[in-house]
């Protein structure tokens, strides 16, 4: 134990060594009056891709209908010297017509020879190469970007090439360090593996992991075309509060804070839905909401406290209205983020192309766990199988929530193609209206794919009357014991009873929808700055 405490002694004094040479660095520049940090802005023409296909464009086109080098029956030295005359000739007619560019990015390479050096730039899109010659840049540019260090970060003006390797590369003309890294990133090879110090350090991650960078970029690029989709069936896009006094919408626990200005106790909201529907009561008749939301409860690979999540609400539609549109948006989302309806997910191929299953509830368990609840008499009968089948439940739960019960023991893991789950029991559904064929039951949808559930519709219950009953029943549920039931909304029920038109809604899950499209295991994975437990705790 004491050798290795010295060897982490000796391994940190090593470290504070590198950093004390970068400081000092950085004061040498600053005496020099070169200090980066005083720069305000760098002009870029390019990006690293962005080189790269101007260049392989401009090439086409000049050397359109150039032969290729005949080198048959040459031995090595003449294969060699025909090879370098035709690259040497390729390359003047290139220079004879340069691309001039001006790039700016961070160094993660570099290899110093002499008169010459190479190095890597990395930006947004990618990286690429750059040649520095003493004789381009001049003597005190090329000394000083002997002395850069890994992680600085430089703008380039120069002109594309292509070397003798067939590498598309800028030589520099001019180099200017724009900002002085004065911490070490991890090995190149091996980049930011602890997976907790990704978390924490994401910044860090989005450097040293491509992979990373690439699935934030789409993350973003999901949530482009989820506006353009519902843009284009005449959606507005509205916000609404995030600290409200009743935390309604769903079954979770609030987080609590104080207003002090108003010397009152309000929550976070736990969901979108109540405010959203007084717009449907206003007359807008298609809105939605991206925003956070905040639910008081664990963390694991599908569950954050603070998430995104989008509820959209249409009027003069139903439940069916809203499984359309979500069988449309997520073929739609994978056509345009993915280029394909056939999405890979763990190595397990998921078809977003074919329709979708539809199972009822009663139908999902019927099938998975062998029981008909359609011919369960009460919630006496239904706790009795809870018992047989070694489901737990509490006194307080009826038949419906049973039935849920049996839903997430034996079918939930076996709906790994897109499958609507419908018609659940009016005792879990407070918000949703009743099937006209059977009050015991609601005109309410879940989509699971891969065993997550993806969204959560109704046909929204505009009974202002039936509204209350239901509110009541939740009031009592959280009386005797459920921390997650709803509460009486007193301005809501008034919104009601001013007229809600026949509506459907729907709420996604953006994260684990994200999660799906980039093949992400674990949703951490998909928030830049997930919660994560304090490193003093």
């Amino acid at each position: 134990m004491a050798e290795k405490n010295q060897q982490n002694g000796g391994q940190q004094q090593d470290i504070n060594q590198l950093l004390k040479v970068r400081r000092d660095k950085l004061k040498d520049l600053q005496d020099a009056g070169k200090d980066p940090f005083v720069i305000t802005k760098y002009d870029q023409t390019h990006h690293s891709t962005d080189v790269k296909a101007e260049y392989t464009s401009h090439e086409e086109k000049l050397l359109a209908g150039r032969p290729e080098p005949n080198v048959e029956g040459l031995d090595d030295a003449q294969k060699k010297e025909v090879l370098n005359n035709d690259y040497n000739e390729r390359r003047a007619i290139m220079d004879a017509s340069p691309i001039p560019v001006s790039i700016a990015g961070r160094m993660m390479f570099k290899r110093v020879m002499g008169k010459a050096s190479f190095c890597n730039i990395q930006d947004l899109k990618g990286n690429i190469q750059v040649y520095v010659a003493r004789d381009a840049i001049g003597e005190e540019s090329y000394a000083d970007f002997k002395k850069s260090d890994i992680g600085d970060i430089f703008g380039i003006k120069g002109f594309a090439f292509r070397t003798k390797t067939g590498e598309i590369s800028i030589h520099a003309e001019e180099m200017t360090m724009l900002t002085k890294s004065l911490q070490i990133l991890p090995e190149k090879f091996h980049g930011l593996t602890d997976t907790d110090m990704r978390y924490r350090q994401r910044y860090v991650d989005l450097i040293m992991n491509q992979e990373s960078k690439e699935v934030f970029i789409k993350r973003s690029q999901i949530i482009k075309e989820i506006r353009n989709f519902l843009d284009g069936r005449n959606f507005m896009e509205v916000e609404t509060p995030m600290l409200v006094s009743n935390a309604g919408g769903a079954a979770a626990r609030p987080f609590e804070t104080h207003y002090n200005a108003l010397d009152e106790d309000v929550k976070l909201r736990i969901s979108l839905e109540l405010y959203l529907k007084r717009l449907i009561v206003g007359g807008l008749e298609r809105v939605y909401e991206i925003g956070r939301v905040f639910r008081n409860e664990g963390v694991d690979t599908r569950h954050n406290p603070e998430f995104t999540l989008m509820e959209l609400y249409q009027a003069y539609t139903d439940y069916e209205g809203m499984m359309e549109l979500t069988e449309s948006m997520f073929r739609y989302l994978a056509e345009k983020v993915c280029g394909t309806t056939k999405i890979s997910y763990n190595g397990i191929e998921i078809d977003l192309g074919k329709p979708f299953a539809r199972l009822t509830m009663n139908e999902a368990i019927k099938k998975y766990a062998g029981i008909d609840f359609d011919e369960v008499a009460d919630d006496a009968a239904a706790k009795k199988l809870a018992d047989e089948h070694h489901i737990e439940y509490e006194d307080r739960h009826t038949k419906g929530d049973i039935v849920n019960l049996f839903f997430e023991e034996y079918c939930e893991k076996e709906l790994i193609q897109p499958t609507f789950i419908m018609d659940h029991p009016i005792e879990i559904s407070p918000l949703t209206k009743k099937k006209p064929s059977d009050p015991t039951k609601v005109e309410r949808f879940e989509l699971f794919i891969n065993t997550w559930e993806m969204c959560n519709a109704y046909s929204e219950l505009n009974d202002p009357i039936d509204q209350r009953e239901r509110f009541a029943a939740q009031d009592a549920a959280f009386e005797a014991g459920d921390e997650e039931a709803n509460h009486t909304d007193e301005d809501f029920l008034n919104a009601l009873e001013i007229g809600m038109p026949p509506t459907g809604g729907i709420g996604y899950g953006i994260d684990r929808l994200v999660m799906l499209l980039t093949d992400s295991q674990a949703i951490r994975d998909v928030l830049l700055f997930p919660t994560m437990k304090s490193l003093d705790k």
